[in-house]
């Protein structure tokens, strides 16, 4: 089950918050589990008993971890890490190592293994990073521990973030966990309900249009594919990724305010950005965050204790820190996104940039000016979209060289005028952030709208939820881009 589908929007939403605004305070969180199980469940019916088994062994190991002192809390703490991580390898990866081991043996003449492939479970990857924070905040005394395991199973299988996220720490949402009275009014279920709808129209009215397009130009052939449609497909697509992965993130926020939580934001008008570094404090901020506390800042510390002088071969130590600590960073960040080579090359190429920009780039960017920043910013993102889009490094590489070679095609696809307004408006709303008076707007609508505008972004959501289910009805099932990690 999606939330852009008529099943959840006309049946499963409406019939939970009535439950849930009916049903005493003292039960809201059981109600909350429940249903958020039976969400998982609907998608994945397999796996959520391996899941659920996962928490349970989880909470168990850290309140253990939690009492212990020494070697035996330090052992509990990588048996945990283990646990997870295992889990996480076996289900997302173990088919590319066995895939990579095949090839190995091809080429020593040996035969193929008998080997059954393995489904991979929805949301498993955001699910994980929400265990390990869990773990590595007790370890580290940031968080304490859950003292219910409702609360930690609620933490972990709450519906509006178990899919795609945002990823969510234990201190971000363990108070609200036990008491959010303060935030279960009209004020935040109404911006929530139309933070909803925002993230509703972003995915069906704009990604998924775009969408269609984006996956026609993708499938032609050398013969058919002009520079100028692979122009157009690179441009439209990294539209689509921002559309579809910030819609299902406004839509996760807006679930949860409506039930009186308030979730992390995850992304800031990120194509405004002005360098690949500013990009990562505005993009899936909570996965950079999350990759910065845990992978990136202890690698760093480690390797600053491995090189105690200033400077080795001339270049200055904080350098060489920086450089060996992203490209560590960035290429389990490719990985993580999925388990192909085309990811580990776009994990490397956005960690190149991230080097090149604390090497000069930025300085360089910024006697530029503001615009020719952005410009060239988008267009580095652009080239990385396009690998991350590819299902080989030869098709993406492909791709990428006919957008310079200027050729012609038969061009066999019809750009129809929705799709070009669909992308005129994506590429309005990508922008216009980069205007403070906007942005200052942007944060009023969301957070502090007054009753006046309330009243008109509620009408005006009504609106483009009748235009989104009318889209959806018409057009069928579109799944989340993030979902297959």
């Amino acid at each position: 089950m999606i939330f852009s589908s008529s099943l959840f929007l006309l049946y499963f939403l409406p019939c939970f918050l009535i439950a849930y605004y009916l049903i005493d305070r003292q039960y809201k969180n059981w109600l909350l589990l429940i249903v958020s199980i039976l969400f998982y469940s609907w998608g994945a019916p397999k796996f959520v008993f391996i899941v659920m088994a996962s928490v349970l062994v989880d909470f168990v190991v850290v309140m253990l971890m939690n009492r212990k002192t020494g070697s035996m809390r330090q052992g509990l703490f990588w048996l945990s890490v283990a646990l997870n991580l295992a889990l996480l390898v076996y289900f997302k990866y173990m088919n590319f190592f066995v895939d990579q081991f095949e090839v190995m043996l091809g080429w020593v003449g040996s035969k193929p293994m008998a080997w059954t492939k393995i489904a991979l479970p929805i949301g498993i990857s955001f699910i994980t990073f929400q265990k390990l924070s869990y773990t590595l905040d007790v370890y580290k005394n940031r968080h304490p521990v859950f003292q219910k395991l409702q609360d930690y199973a609620l933490y972990i299988f709450m519906f509006p973030q178990l899919l795609s996220g945002p990823i969510v720490r234990p201190g971000q949402i363990s108070a609200q966990i036990t008491d959010r009275s303060a935030q279960e009014n009209t004020d935040y279920r109404l911006t929530g309900f139309y933070r909803f709808i925002i993230g509703l129209s972003k995915k069906v009215l704009i990604a998924d249009v775009l969408g269609v397009t984006v996956n026609a130009i993708f499938s032609l052939n050398s013969a058919e594919l002009s520079s100028g449609m692979a122009w157009v497909g690179a441009i439209a697509y990294t539209f689509q990724i921002y559309y579809d992965f910030s819609g299902y993130t406004d839509m996760a926020i807006g679930l949860a305010r409506m039930m009186g939580f308030r979730l992390p934001e995850n992304f800031n008008t990120p194509y405004v950005a002005q360098n690949i570094t500013e990009f990562w404090r505005r993009w899936h901020m909570t996965l950079s965050f999350w990759f910065r506390d845990y992978i990136f800042l202890p690698l760093a510390y480690a390797t600053s204790r491995k090189l105690p002088r200033e400077r080795y071969l001339g270049i200055r130590a904080d350098k060489i820190i920086y450089l060996i600590a992203t490209t560590v960073t960035f290429l389990l960040c490719g990985f993580w996104h999925g388990a192909a080579w085309n990811f580990i090359i776009w994990g490397a190429y956005m960690g190149l940039f991230l080097i090149i920009d604390r090497l000069f780039l930025i300085r360089y960017l910024k006697k530029a000016g503001k615009v020719p920043s952005i410009v060239i910013t988008f267009f580095i993102l652009m080239i990385g979209w396009l690998i991350f889009r590819s299902q080989t490094p030869d098709e993406s590489w492909f791709f990428i060289r006919r957008m310079f070679t200027f050729q012609s095609g038969e061009n066999t696809i019809w750009l129809n005028p929705k799709f070009w307004t669909m992308l005129a408006v994506a590429a309005i709303f990508s922008f216009w952030g980069g205007f403070k008076k906007i942005e200052s707007w942007i944060e009023k609508l969301y957070f502090n709208p007054g009753n006046g505008l309330m009243i008109a972004f509620s009408v005006m959501a009504i609106l483009l939820f009748i235009l989104s289910e009318a889209a959806i009805t018409s057009s069928g099932f579109s799944p989340f881009i993030y979902f297959r990690f």
